[in-house]
């Protein structure tokens, strides 16, 4: 059975964030489930369906996002 994109989007979602979530970067839960979820959709709307992919691409967006912020305010 074919998992649907809300799924897929799910699943992607809950492995970015238990990975921030257990290397303590997760930051601003609101700031960080936007950002995540925004790359994950960018992604799924342009065509991509693996999970791991997905998940993978948010994280490392994610985190270039929250370095960036960090080095403003310093």
């Amino acid at each position: 059975m074919a998992e649907t994109l809300l799924t897929i989007m799910e699943n992607s979602f809950g492995i970015a964030w238990d990975y921030l979530e257990a290397a303590g970067e997760l930051g601003d839960p609101e700031t960080t489930a936007n950002h995540l979820l925004d790359t994950i959709e960018t992604m799924v709307r342009a065509g991509e369906r693996r999970q791991l992919l997905l998940s993978n691409a948010a994280i490392a967006a994610y985190q270039r996002f929250r370095e960036q912020r960090l080095r403003l305010a310093s």
